[in-house]
């Protein structure tokens, strides 16, 4: 049946910002589905709240709202646009929750909107836990034991009856805060009694634990006329009781028979089927692994990040395929894109394995618990594609950018064979290094399974790794033993360390074995059909491996490099940067290469380059592809600090690297060179000393007189970066500072508060091109990308951006920028200041390219080439400012990560954004808090503590807040100071004081806002740590600077609901 007849234009709701559990995978089945739904020529309006993505792009979809996801907004657009369809498959959880909001509240009925794909029905009978468990019960289908309890007392009851352990999780909390699992009455009456207290309605599920069973997921699809397929299933390395996205996926399942294969497979089809879902849907089991017996986790009917995973796994493009569904197509119509010879209904098969390992955020928190459990706390996660699962663990290992490129962590070697031993049963983000420490220890096969509960059949994978390591130590280089230890991806720097030799004596002697990296395509057929997508993973072999991958010796060819996996500092912004600059190259006619290895991201869709390589950005993976494609060129500044890494090695290899030269990107790194430049330019900058040691940062920093910033020379998200006040602050960073970076020297800084100014530029080697100025709300001192950033500039004189625009202009011409140039700013008064130069993109590139409408990647792209600004139709320097304002606010999820602080500062710790647009200050302020999940006000109760020596500022906020009707607690000196001013104020107890204290305020469920500002420096941070943890697991706003406090109050004092603009960023193209 051909495509709906009534369908015209069609709404798509995004999923918002990144989140800890919702990262770039629904960027890319988000822009997937847009792109499927425009070949059907249909108009499509997307609403997202999150401007670094590629889906919020003026060529994606016909009308772009980059609004706050919530009803109010989508009723406004819906009531503007009048789509005739909404389509909500595609937005993660957000964007079911909406369409059920949308559908409960009648407004779909209201302006006559179709839901496409999957139905509110069908995806109540998946979320609602009662709804599910009756679906299942008529199905004949397993579900895990359970009730609901509002006592101790009824759990006690139902643990009688069930037996341990016990899974407990509260309703209603963030996150799965409150919860975990009990092994006897003692930790259940513990974990009840807390996960009560966390409950916003006093209730907890309790359900019966199948911990230590194998999880297994299957991704399904299927159309309206009931025809469905299994995309392909996955096996989770680590046991129940991990987390899906923070555990180690394996793809096709390794250790199940072939009958408990088609018994999963029948099981899923058979579920998707009776709720009716039509389009992608992930099915969710445990397996016992001592029988066949299984029972139903849980079933998403949507796409997922699994759905990401098994479409880059596969080849199979699941989203856009549910899109077609949606549309009205059968799988019968729709073609197969990889093949283009067969069409969707065909069930992939796979010739290789796939291994997925997540990427974690422990590095930026160093001191937060580590474990994992049920609650997800990665970030990103990586992929690799290989013939064996040796290899495949080793090939992710180096994607992981974890600074290990091997099953070996130096770490461990410090700890006895006992606390070896002990840390084998600790599930945590280490678990696969210590198993295999503990095998170098003489831990044996069947031990590691016992304590882990890992298949044996994984666990003796790591031990075949350890034992390559005992042979290539032991016994001779031979041509077999190398090309075995090359088989399971051994690096060249491994093998030379192991055997004493050296890298390049490695390098040799496979040459003269012929032993070299060949390139086998993902074609979704294991090779039945001729695939028209040229999608590589690469294997070891000798001269009897054939090679798929086709050099293309005739056409210019373009290496562009990827950012590798998700995480705190790098997001998804830089793949959005590799993405476009793929594009306008390929514009200019030329062959585009992309390497990447992030399964969740549009970079690595199987149509945006001419040629996809699934690989390691390391040294020795991009070599063995330069060998074979020989580029003319490759691109480092869009792909973040993992491309830009890779510079001085692709120059060794002889590849020439385009836009600004290697010797310029290293003259801002660093100190001496970048000091010379700056003052051959007449620009200043904040005083500063390079040291090596805590003695000389000492001397240093009483020199400059306190506060100072100390942090290492070379990094990105202000990894490492602290403000010190004190001798002992200083001792105890560089100590931490020495785990990240023990090569680079550390610098110390005179910390200037002003206000913190960020610009990116597009230099032609010549003329700069600045789309506009862009203002943080918070003083300097906190990560840029965890700051408000305004555009346009609100606060600073026409001089002061006048000598931004000429510093710039300075400094791209002294650096010989040719491509992105970032520099951010600090200005006071009419004094400005640079702090840091990064000649590449950044961050903020894909927000001022949405809100000014200046396409500065392409733009790049071009100059890069040898275009000219003033060719390209464009007036050099600061162009004129936009009519509207944007206001990008950061998103930060620390409910998900126990233990981590949440204070602001020099180290990044957002891991998204959202934006809000409007033709006033006050009004795009609402709305990106709107955005960011802040709705208030709730009960206008707040908290405020703050140091002393910024109690004076607080007052006249104070007084705003109190203003709104805003009833106002606080600790002794803050109540003291604002009563003096006239504030009435409720004094409250510190934590060791006596109750009614902070803590039962906000276990009451009854705070908005907590405003804690806490004292700088070491020895303060334990009292407002434990505060701030709690606000946040129980789901209250903290803020930790005055500044964001000062721009909450302004947007509360302007939301007239009644009068939300709308702004399409579609129409903000050329002025």
């Amino acid at each position: 049946m051909p495509k709906k007849e009534n369908v015209k234009k069609v709404m798509v709701i995004g999923s918002g910002p990144i989140i800890i559990g919702q990262a770039a995978e629904f960027d890319y089945s988000g822009t997937q589905a847009c792109r499927a739904l425009k070949e059907e020529g249909l108009e499509v309006v997307l609403v997202n709240s999150n401007p670094a993505t590629i889906m919020t792009d003026v060529h994606i979809a016909d009308r772009v709202y980059v609004e706050p996801l919530d009803v109010e907004f989508l009723e406004a657009i819906i009531a503007k646009e009048r789509p005739d369809s909404l389509l909500a498959t595609l937005g993660g959880q957000i964007g079911l929750n909406l369409a059920i909001e949308l559908d409960k509240k009648g407004i779909l009925k209201k302006y006559n909107v179709q839901l496409l794909g999957t139905q509110i029905a069908s995806i109540m009978k998946a979320e609602d836990r009662e709804l599910f468990k009756e679906t299942m019960e008529k199905l004949h289908q397993p579900i895990p034991q359970s009730t609901i309890v509002e006592s101790v007392d009824a759990a006690k009851e139902f643990a009688k009856k069930v037996g341990f352990p016990l899974i407990v999780r509260p309703a209603y909390t963030l996150g799965g805060t409150g919860g975990g699992i009990a092994h006897n009455m003692d930790q259940l009456d513990d974990i009840t009694t807390k996960g009560l207290m966390y409950s916003l309605i006093g209730q907890a599920l309790i359900e019966r634990s199948v911990a230590g069973w194998k999880e297994i997921e299957y991704e399904v699809v299927r159309d309206h006329e009931d025809n469905c397929i299994t995309v392909c299933n996955m096996e989770n390395i680590d046991p129940v009781g991990v987390h899906t996205g923070d555990s180690i996926v394996v793809a096709p399942c390794q250790t199940l028979t072939d009958r408990e294969v088609q018994m999963l497979r029948t099981a899923a089809i058979d579920i998707v089927r009776e709720l009716g879902v039509e389009g992608a849907c992930n099915v969710q089991y445990a397996l016992n692994p001592d029988s066949e017996e299984y029972i139903v986790i849980e079933v998403n009917p949507r796409v997922s990040r699994s759905s990401a995973l098994a479409s880059k796994a596969t080849g199979y493009p699941i989203a856009k395929v549910a899109a077609k569904i949606a549309a009205g197509y059968t799988l019968d119509e729709i073609e197969n894109a990889v093949t283009k010879k067969t069409s969707a209904c065909f069930e992939p098969t796979l010739d290789y394995c796939v291994i997925k390992i997540p990427r974690w955020p422990f590095d930026k928190f160093v001191n937060a618990d580590h474990t994992l459990g049920t609650q997800m706390k990665a970030t990103g996660e990586v992929m690799a594609i290989e013939r064996n699962i040796e290899a495949g663990l080793l090939k992710s290992v180096r994607c992981l950018e974890i600074g290990l490129i091997h099953m070996d962590m130096p770490e461990l070697h410090k700890l006895t064979d006992q606390e070896v031993f002990d840390k084998v049963r600790k599930v945590d983000d280490e678990r696969l290094f210590t198993i295999a420490e503990a095998f170098r220890r003489g831990m044996t096969v069947d031990q590691a399974h016992a304590i882990t509960k890992i298949d044996h059949w994984f666990i003796d994978k790591l031990a075949i790794l350890v034992g390559m390591e005992n042979a290539l130590k032991t016994r001779k280089l031979t041509k077999e033993l190398l090309l075995e230890a090359k088989r399971m991806e051994f690096p060249d720097y491994i093998i030379a360390r192991l055997t004493g030799k050296t890298e390049e004596e490695i390098k040799d002697l496979r040459a003269d074995y012929g032993i070299k990296a060949a390139y086998k395509m993902v074609d979704t057929c294991a090779a039945e059909f001729a695939a028209a997508t040229p999608y590589y993973y690469s294997v070891y072999g000798d001269e009897g491996t054939e090679n798929e991958a086709i050099a293309t010796p005739d056409k210019k060819k373009i290496l562009v490099l990827g950012s590798g996996p998700i995480r705190i500092g790098q997001g998804i912004e830089f793949d959005f940067c590799s993405v476009h600059c793929t594009w306008a190259f390929a514009k200019e006619g030329y062959e585009t290469i992309i390497i990447n290895n992030n399964p969740e991201t549009v970079s690595t869709d199987f149509d945006i380059a001419d040629k996809l390589y699934f690989e390691p950005l390391t040294p020795e993976d991009v070599e063995n592809i330069v060998n074979i494609e020989k580029p003319d060129g490759a691109v480092v500044q869009f792909g973040g600090q993992t491309a830009i890494k890779l510079t001085e090695a692709l120059t060794k290899m002889g590849v020439k690297i385009l836009g600004t030269s290697a010797e310029n990107v290293d003259a801002a790194e660093d100190r001496e060179l970048f000091d010379e430049i700056l003052e051959k330019c007449q620009i200043p900058r904040p005083k500063g000393h390079t040291v090596f040691t805590a003695e000389e940062a000492k001397k240093a920093a009483n020199e400059l007189g306190y506060p100072v910033l100390v942090r290492p020379s070379y990094v990105l998200g202000g990894q490492g970066m602290r403000i010190a006040v004190s001798d002992e602050d200083v001792e105890e960073y560089i100590g931490v500072i020495n785990q990240i970076a023990q090569e680079h020297p550390i610098l110390v800084d005179k910390y200037l508060m002003g206000k913190e100014i960020e610009v990116d530029a597009v230099c032609d080697g010549e003329d700069i091109l600045i789309p506009g100025i862009m203002e943080h709300i918070e003083r300097a001192g906190i990560h840029s990308g965890d700051s408000i950033s305004v555009y346009p500039a609100r606060t600073i004189s026409e001089k002061a951006k006048e000598t931004i625009a000429e510093y710039t202009r300075r400094l791209a011409r002294a650096l010989h920028v040719v491509g992105m140039i970032n520099i951010q700013f600090i200005v006071l008064g009419d004094d400005v200041y640079v702090i840091e130069v990064n000649p590449r993109s950044s961050r903020t590139v894909p927000y001022i390219s949405k809100v000014t409408g200046i396409p500065i990647v392409p733009l790049a792209t071009k100059v890069i080439l040898g275009y000219k600004l003033k060719d390209m139709g464009y007036e050099p320097g600061l162009q004129p400012e936009a009519k509207h304002i944007a206001i990008k606010m950061p998103v930060f999820s620390f409910e998900k990560i126990r233990g981590a602080d949440i204070s602001l500062g020099p180290e990044m710790k957002s891991t998204g954004e959202c934006l809000g647009i409007a033709e006033t200050f006050n009004e795009a302020l609402y709305k990106a808090f709107l955005g960011a999940g802040i709705r208030l006000p709730k009960y206008k109760n707040m908290i405020m503590t703050v140091r002393p020596e910024e109690q004076e500022d607080a007052v006249p906020i104070a007084k705003r807040f109190e203003a709104l009707g805003y009833r106002i607690y606080a600790t002794r000196g803050t109540a003291n100071t604002l009563k003096e001013h006239g504030v009435k104020v409720i004094r409250t107890n510190k934590l060791e004081q006596p109750a009614p204290n902070l803590m039962d305020l906000i276990l009451g469920h009854k705070i908005d806002v907590v405003i804690d500002i806490p004292s700088q420096g070491v020895e303060h941070q334990k009292d407002g740590f434990v505060i701030r943890r709690n606000a946040i697991e129980t789901g209250v706003n903290v803020l930790t600077s005055l500044d964001t406090a000062e721009a909450l109050v302004t947007s509360l004092e302007n939301t007239d609901a009644n009068k939300l603009s709308l702004i399409d960023i579609a129409t903000i193209a050329r002025r």
